[in-house]
């Protein structure tokens, strides 16, 4: 998460505590409808440092012309690996009345990345120095009730250039199991699993209401609330989650808001440290 400010320090040492436990560290774009620091500038200092990032870009801030700038721009800077999103509605923010360009959505981010990929210009037909080396993925919510659209939209990002899928968060395993036998292993695209970490009761129930997709089951609720620490419950069900989507998927995302210096536990309690 980059910083609510202009210093990077904080989030450069949280990173640090992950060097050389996990391959990459994904920097969100806005995330929530909530201003961060631009994830371009933050991919860039992690690089510097020795971490690589994973960039995320959202469609809904930025119009076209903006959005090829940044791609161009990362490039230019040595940032590979950029995540498409289309990006959560300004209603989930803080600055409500601001206004969403939505020019592009992920499909069409994917396109213009696979498009740069070729060395196209979207206006010249070619560009002038060189086409680009960006390895571009979508996102995706295995625990979408629509299976039909889900299928049709992955389908959709592996034709626009989509090298991998990242999912939200994930808490039944029969989702990703479904997911990955059904959409993902046909069209022979990679899986990132989503775990996040529940820090307590309250939390979820705050996760459930207000963050868009998410449907955390009755029996984990119930764990968190009979817990004496829930914390450390939630801690032991992020371990258990990550061994578990691990031999399912291609790897997993470790989502630890505001508490990323608790993941090299998780990595310890799931004994991946070995894996990596």
């Amino acid at each position: 998460m980059p910083p609510r400010g202009g210093s990077p320090l904080r989030s450069l040492k949280i990173a640090q505590l992950l060097k050389d436990k996990v391959h990459a560290v994904n920097i969100t774009d806005g995330s929530r409808a909530v201003m961060k620091m631009c994830s371009l500038a933050m991919s860039k200092l992690l690089l510097e440092n020795g971490i690589e990032p994973v960039m995320q870009i959202s469609c809904r801030d930025r119009n076209k012309i903006a959005l090829q700038s940044d791609i161009l721009g990362a490039n230019a800077l040595g940032i590979q690996n950029i995540l498409c999103i289309t990006g959560d509605s300004v209603k989930a923010g803080d600055q409500q009345d601001a206004k969403a360009v939505h020019e592009f959505d992920s499909i069409r981010l994917l396109k213009q990345i696979q498009a740069f990929n070729k060395g196209i210009d979207p206006t010249f037909g070619e560009l002038s120095d060189k086409k680009t080396f960006i390895f571009a993925g979508a996102a995706a919510d295995p625990s979408c009730r629509n299976q039909k659209s889900l299928r049709n939209r992955m389908r959709k990002k592996k034709e626009a250039g989509a090298s991998f899928i990242q999912t939200q968060m994930i808490m039944e395993r029969e989702n990703l199991l479904e997911f990955c036998e059904t959409i993902s292993k046909p069209l022979d695209i990679p899986v990132i699993a989503g775990v996040f970490l529940l820090k307590s009761y309250k939390n979820a129930l705050f996760i459930n209401k207000y963050v868009p997709g998410a449907n955390i089951p009755e029996n984990i609720l119930n764990r968190l609330k009979n817990a004496e620490d829930p914390l450390k419950e939630g801690i032991q069900i992020a371990a258990e989650q990550a061994r578990d989507f691990f031999d399912i998927a291609n790897g997993i995302h470790l989502m630890a808001v505001k508490s990323e210096h608790l993941i090299p536990e998780i990595l310890a309690k799931a004994d991946l440290n070995q894996e990596y």
